[in-house]
């Protein structure tokens, strides 16, 4: 098997594996019983919902880009990335309604997601496979960032 190939094959597992190692604690699963530490954000029912939904859709999102790099898509998952998550996707997700509201590193985070999911998309086009999948991880690196920081109310 290629070197290529088997990146491809095992990306959706590693990367699985990745985001549920971040959920995980060191403390043999007691950290349920410690204070959450991360700063509380204070938003409207609303705007809350809004986030949200935003949220689940960038994770919908982050799956169907895995299925597109697992089969070769790479135009598919660059199209994906870019109309969905890129920086041209940040209208589509009303991010300037929820900016006003977030504090400054939270606004960080999620510029850098929509940033990186921007190189990615270039990255995947120009079949750039190695730079792709750097960019992936920077995008998912901001959501790992972003949720270990903050909760919403």
């Amino acid at each position: 098997m290629k070197r290529n190939q088997w990146i491809l094959l095992s990306l959706p597992l590693l990367l699985g594996g990745a985001l549920w190692a971040a959920g995980q604690s060191t403390d043999g699963g007691h950290s349920a019983m410690k204070k959450d530490s991360r700063l509380l954000v204070h938003l409207s029912d609303k705007l809350k919902r809004h986030m949200l939904g935003n949220m689940r859709d960038h994770l919908e999102t982050l799956n169907a880009i895995l299925v597109d790099l697992s089969a070769g898509r790479m135009d598919d998952a660059a199209q994906k990335a870019e109309s969905r998550l890129g920086m041209s996707s940040m209208e589509l997700h009303g991010a300037g309604q929820a900016a006003p509201y977030m504090p400054e590193g939270m606004r960080r985070a999620g510029l850098n997601l929509h940033k990186a999911a921007t190189r990615f998309a270039l990255k995947a086009e120009e079949e750039d496979l190695s730079g792709a999948y750097k960019a992936l991880t920077e995008v998912t690196a901001s959501c790992v960032a972003c949720h270990a920081s903050y909760r919403l109310e």
